[in-house]
């Protein structure tokens, strides 16, 4: 990489005689003149004249010293900036200030540590634009924008082929979300018949993702060991891997900023086991211990926006996951599942299903029978 050189930096208000005279200095003599009689006096005069000039114009209010910075440096500190933004905002405030701010921040090293947030555009902004950057830091190797745009593509944009292999370029960097992504693809035959359904390497991926830690995927794998689904029925297995996925979750809430509900629900298990407060909490908010939802992964975000305002360019009946923080659609007809008791909600998998119900549906959930005499 071809950097600026960065030597003998100046000094703020400091400039030295020998720079001035090469920068604002005095003319060098053509050959015909060198022979001809200078006053010394008009010549120290000039020189004196010209060192006034020079340090009023290189002074600390008239010099930009950010020039004289070295590429790799400022690279470093867009890597920085890209990786800690909070929101786009905080990047594209420097795509517009220079041309060569914009050139180094556009750099591959700093689109491939950018995080989800500086490239989490609204639904409403899509355009052009924000999918080529979006593709810019997917071909730089950044592995939340090859799965974000991975998302946007396979159930956006209908376009498949290319959404799958990006979200398998993420999940071959070990990235867990993309795991349970393709977990579900197969599970459901998503952008498919019923018959392309892949049960085996759908709990094969979720096994890859519960291993680096993915909720959903430890939760979704402890189902499919209780109910056989896919897999040889393990209940005690399929139990102790629902027994994870909740104390990761609760443990979770517990490491964040913590708040009135986070500090009761400290406060509770503090009481109920002192003595192992510092393991983090090992119980469950399936087992009554309730926690707040977590926040939704950007992709999820974006489609739910997405589609929020499309449901009726949908067409053919498809629905959409009721879990609020997934955001999937269906890609064919009864790809879903149905709650069983009321039959009013639907879920792409056991995990949103299990999430929804903690959350929101069980104060909800109704029996067919009342509504339907209701109705009648």
């Amino acid at each position: 990489m071809r950097t600026r050189s960065g030597v003998c930096y100046p000094e703020p208000g400091v400039v030295s005689t020998k720079m001035c005279s090469s920068y604002y200095g005095v003319p060098k003599r053509k050959k015909k003149d060198m022979h001809q009689n200078i006053n010394p006096r008009d010549s120290s005069n000039l020189i004196n004249k010209r060192q006034k000039n020079c340090q009023k114009k290189t002074t600390t209010k008239g010099c930009d010293f950010f020039e004289c910075l070295p590429d790799d440096l400022v690279i470093s500190i867009f890597i920085k900036l890209s990786s800690t933004a909070t929101s786009p905002s905080d990047f594209v405030s420097v795509l517009i200030t220079c041309k060569r701010l914009k050139s180094l921040a556009f750099h591959s090293l700093v689109l491939s540590k950018a995080s989800s947030t500086t490239f989490s555009v609204k639904a409403k902004s899509w355009c052009e634009s924000s999918h080529r950057f979006l593709k810019q830091c997917a071909d730089a190797g950044n592995v939340e924008a090859c799965y974000t745009l991975g998302m946007i593509r396979f159930y956006c944009l209908k376009n498949r082929v290319s959404g799958a292999s990006l979200m398998a370029k993420a999940a071959m960097n070990s990235h867990a979300p993309a795991l349970y992504s393709l977990a579900i693809i197969q599970f459901n035959g998503s952008g498919g018949t019923k018959n392309d359904k892949d049960l085996r390497a759908g709990v094969a991926l979720s096994a890859r993702a519960a291993f680096l830690g993915h909720v959903d995927a430890l939760r979704e794998l402890g189902h499919c060991l209780q109910d056989g689904y896919g897999v040889r029925r393990n209940i005690v297995d399929g139990r102790r891997f629902l027994v994870q996925a909740n104390a990761r979750e609760l443990a979770a809430v517990l490491t964040t900023s913590e708040t009135a509900e986070t500090a009761t629900v400290r406060q509770w298990y503090w009481s109920f086991n002192p003595r192992l407060w510092h393991l983090g909490c090992p119980l469950l908010s399936d087992f009554g211990c309730s926690v707040p939802a977590p926040d939704a992964h950007p992709a999820s975000r974006f489609m739910a926006e997405w589609f929020s305002d499309r449901v009726v360019t949908l067409g053919l009946g498809l629905r959409l996951c009721s879990h609020t923080g997934c955001g999937r659609p269906e890609t064919r007809n009864h790809e879903f599942r149905r709650c069983s008791v009321c039959g009013a909600v639907n879920y792409c998998s056991r995990a949103c299903q299990s999430l929804d119900w903690k959350f929101r549906h069980m104060a909800e959930c109704t029996p067919v029978e009342l509504w339907l005499d209701e109705e009648a």
